[in-house]
């Protein structure tokens, strides 16, 4: 069965991103590059990603993917990208990339289907993943906590979820990270949603 998945690193206190949307900090970590053994086990089960236009823009800047198409399927591979923006963006050339707008229950079911029998990694930001999580449509959040802090910027998860919808369910160190990994219930605090 098809799960969404919130799987992203944090800052010590609690920011994914720079008041610009930069992961600049990330990198400066030792390990922050990403690319283990461990993720890469992680992305073997992924069918499709999703991000929002923060998240995606980064990634086409930094990486100069406009330029550097192929960094894309170097990454990420053949997998569909779903993108969700009020703005029109560039799509990188010859990579999969679908552009939603609203609400993401209303684009749920072409993501899963689009995801075959994998799972879906909502790669950020932490206000996409909120939202799917008010839809009652994620699974599970995984976050590796890096040894750093910022001043302020992009909250982890902008909302608030309560411990009753959330279960621990791991927790591993990966070099300088530690990383929790959390299932979660649906918002009638009864339900599983996977």
């Amino acid at each position: 069965m098809t799960r969404a998945i919130f799987y992203t690193a944090t800052t010590l206190n609690g920011f994914l991103a720079d008041d610009q949307h930069s992961l600049d900090w990330l990198f400066q970590v030792p390990g922050g590059e990403g690319g283990g053994d461990d993720f890469q086990r992680f992305l073997a089960g992924i069918g499709v990603l999703v991000q929002g236009s923060s998240t995606y823009e980064w990634v086409l800047e930094h990486e100069e993917l406009l330029a550097h198409p192929e960094k894309w399927q170097e990454f990420y591979g053949e997998r569909p990208t779903w993108v969700f923006s009020s703005r029109d963006l560039p799509a990188v050339p010859g990579a999969d990339i679908r552009f939603a707008r609203g609400e993401v229950v209303d684009s749920w079911d072409q993501i899963r289907a689009s995801a075959g029998e994998r799972d879906v990694w909502i790669v950020g930001g932490g206000d996409l993943a909120g939202q799917f999580a008010d839809a009652g449509l994620l699974d599970e959040i995984r976050v590796s906590i890096a040894p750093a802090t910022l001043p302020s910027g992009a909250p982890l998860l902008p909302r608030r979820i309560g411990s009753e919808r959330l279960e621990l369910t791991d927790v591993r160190r990966a070099g300088a990270f530690a990383e929790l990994t959390y299932r979660v219930m649906s918002p009638d605090r009864s339900v599983h949603v996977g």
